[in-house]
């Protein structure tokens, strides 16, 4: 009987702890804007909405259409600097993405993807 309580004790703190850490992950996220992340988000007449940041490439990956950035914070979509992948909507714009490279990148929202549009 006292292994069992025991054992129902131990098990009722490791959901406690467990609750406790998915409210910290959460608290990590308020500095991000969630109405941003609304699908589909149009800007003024209707057009799909350009979001501008300056970045440093950190990784490519051409033949996933991907790559991934160090951005500086994106004031449009209240976002922090952070590093981030983000899928490359036109392949040719990889010319322009090399490692370590300083760019400045147009990016828009498609479904639940943010995607590279331009590369300065």
């Amino acid at each position: 009987m006292k292994k069992l309580v025991f054992a129902l004790s131990a098990l009722g703190a490791l959901a406690a702890g467990t609750v406790a850490l998915a409210e910290q992950k959460m608290d990590d996220m308020k500095s991000m804007d969630m109405k941003n992340m609304d699908m589909g988000k149009k800007g003024a007449g209707g057009a799909q909405a350009t979001h501008h940041a300056k970045a440093t490439v950190k990784a490519v990956d051409p033949e996933g259409g991907s790559v991934t950035l160090v951005h500086e914070p994106i004031k449009t979509l209240n976002w922090s600097s952070m590093t981030m992948a983000f899928k490359v909507k036109d392949k040719a714009l990889f010319d322009k993405l090399t490692v370590g490279n300083q760019v400045q990148v147009d990016i828009v929202q498609e479904g639940k993807d943010y995607v590279v549009t331009a590369v300065k």
